[in-house]
């Protein structure tokens, strides 16, 4: 049985320090290699703010949208950031989604029909894993295509 170089590779990243591992591994990875890399990440959608808003008066907390955009731009310019980082690849793409972490990752692997997505783990274990999850693992249970987690534990 044979395999394919992947052509189409799906780097997710945030902005944590965690990352650097998983973009290390992945530069080493694409150096010398023909394929498109896109870097995607989310940002989380903005939690209403109470400014000014008194729920005894019936007022409801509003979303500042400026907060909202912001928080978008600062993701671009992060990705446009770390793609000039990778100089040996021809063809780079960057997204930034907002929303679900997982389901904006699965969904920018699924529209760009990626053939392999890059990941990192934080290493949560315990109750702090019970409580919050682990979004490589629901990622891994739900891609459509092979899934590179590279632990990427940070103290």
């Amino acid at each position: 049985m044979g395999f394919s170089k992947f052509q189409r590779i799906l780097l997710a990243v945030d902005d944590s320090p965690c990352s650097h591992k998983v973009l290390d591994y992945a530069k080493a990875m694409l150096e010398g290699e023909n394929a498109a890399l896109a870097l995607v990440t989310v940002v989380p959608p903005t939690s209403p703010a109470s400014y000014g808003a008194d729920p005894l008066l019936g007022q409801q907390p509003i979303i500042v949208a400026e907060v909202a955009e912001i928080q978008q731009q600062a993701a671009q310019e992060y990705l446009e950031r770390l793609a000039s980082e990778f100089t040996s690849t021809q063809e780079i793409f960057t997204f930034t989604r907002i929303g679900n972490i997982r389901e904006e990752i699965l969904t920018a692997a699924h529209e760009w029909a990626a053939d392999l997505l890059i990941l990192g783990t934080n290493g949560r274990t315990g109750f702090e894993h019970f409580i919050s999850g682990s979004v490589s693992e629901s990622v891994i249970r739900k891609a459509e295509c092979p899934v590179l987690v590279i632990p990427s534990k940070c103290d």
